[in-house]
């Protein structure tokens, strides 16, 4: 057999990355509610739908700082105003003149009423007299107090807000899903709304295991390798949206992985492992975690799937508790990766989140790519909108495993199990990436 040959046969072998992660993702239920004051539902998402009790605005009141009026009254068709020439360098030939009877602020609470020929000076926000239809802005008068003299008429309704204009009292605000926005947040909060049913936010665990780690703040030597992982996807799953938990660098030491394990599950609702999955004589969390026990399989299992990079991944549960486990590589390219495919969608579906994948684009291909066969690669790339409509995407150099190429990237190219070549002018998928530049 060719080279070629041997590697589809071994890719004919994995499983289908979409197939593992429905098997994973079914094996999820999304965190029990919780009922939280509205000052602490932001970055949440919401359990059940959120109806409007009371209208926004509450109340008929000014929307400008100006003079409430009765339209008829400035619009020539009454009998109170009176008109008067209009003041040298004001626009049209007459201007009319009402009495200003009062002052309404906003925090004015007395129902008074408009009578023909007057109106009140009211500031923005201030409830409208009854009978007023329009508040002139105090630019187009001259300002008077006893007295005003209008010199440019609005149209009726100018200036006004009417109560449940906006929002009316029953209106769905928000539906269960939602990610609750610091404008959802105002929303609710000037309908009346002063708690709300959300799912909490995830705590998720990270850590890195293996014996030739060490702490950030040096460089790499033989036998030692940085961990780089543990603060990236400490990072990633804040990014996330879940509180986040560094714990730091296991030994390949069965019983102190185990004991960790069992300890973080009382504080965990998601435990992400990066290290040792593979089949190699370091590969020791594979070899713990999916051991089998008293004739029963091990709590992880750990797939080869049609993933590059990065293959081998694990899942189940741990502790009495029964908490997720999501094992990923230990390159630092494949965890991420990694991340991307397995782990977020994990943690968004615990947190209620919909989607629980990011979103993704049809994008024009601006240089030939290779792909290895039978795996669906993510590879690091800039995407761009064109100025015409739709995308363009620029792969990043030095492919999926670079950790300077997925610093740079702003969206993810997925290549598909059977592309072993993308043409340059060719349509591609693109996950977008959530950067913020």
């Amino acid at each position: 057999m060719t080279a070629t040959a041997d590697a589809e046969a071994a890719a004919n072998e994995l499983t289908p990355l979409a197939d593992y992660l429905g098997s994973v993702l079914r094996r999820l239920r999304a965190l029990p509610p919780l009922d939280l004051d509205l000052t602490q539902a932001h970055g949440n998402v919401l359990a059940e739908d959120v109806v409007a009790p009371h209208a926004f605005p509450a109340f008929d009141q000014a929307a400008v700082d100006g003079y409430a009026a009765r339209w008829e009254d400035i619009s020539g068709g009454g009998r109170g105003p009176s008109y008067v020439p209009a003041p040298s360098g004001k626009p049209g030939g007459r201007t009319i003149r009402l009495n200003v009877v009062g002052d309404l602020g906003a925090a004015s609470w007395r129902p008074v009423r408009l009578t023909p020929g007057s109106c009140f000076s009211v500031a923005a926000g201030a409830p409208l007299p009854v009978a007023a239809d329009v508040v002139v802005p105090v630019e187009w008068t001259d300002q008077g107090m006893a007295a005003v003299e209008i010199f440019r008429t609005p149209k009726r309704g100018y200036g006004v807000r009417r109560a449940g204009e906006e929002l009316p009292a029953g209106t769905l605000l928000a539906r269960a899903g939602t990610y609750v926005s610091p404008a959802l947040v105002a929303v609710f909060a000037a309908t009346g709304i002063g708690h709300v049913v959300v799912r909490p936010s995830p705590r998720v665990v990270i850590v890195a295991t293996g014996d030739e780690l060490v702490d950030v703040g040096r460089g790499s030597q033989p036998g030692q390798v940085v961990d780089a992982n543990s603060h990236a996807l400490t990072a990633a799953a804040a990014e996330v949206g879940a509180l986040a938990y560094r714990v730091g660098i296991c030994d390949d030491d069965p019983e102190g992985l185990r004991g960790l394990l069992e300890d973080q599950t009382l504080r965990a609702d998601l435990i992400i492992t990066t290290g040792g999955t593979g089949t190699g004589p370091g590969d020791m969390v594979r070899r713990i975690l999916s051991r089998r026990e008293g004739g029963r399989a091990g709590p992880v299992t750990f797939t080869d799937v049609a993933l590059y990079p990065g293959t081998a991944l694990g899942f189940g549960t741990v502790g009495a508790e029964e908490v997720p486990v999501v094992c990923l590589p230990g390159d630092p390219g494949a965890a991420l990766i990694g991340f991307e495919v397995l782990a977020r969608p994990a943690i968004q579906l615990l947190a209620g989140a919909e989607p629980v994948f990011r979103p993704s684009v049809r994008a024009h291909l601006l240089e030939t790519v290779s792909s290895p066969a039978g795996l669906r690669e993510f590879r690091p790339a800039h995407v761009a909108e064109r100025r015409g409509g739709g995308y363009t995407v620029q792969p990043l150099s030095g492919g999926p495993f670079t950790l300077s190429g997925l610093a740079e990237a702003n969206g993810l190219l997925v290549l598909g199990e059977r592309v072993t070549t993308a043409a340059a002018g060719s349509t591609v998928d693109v996950l977008l990436l959530d950067r913020r530049r």
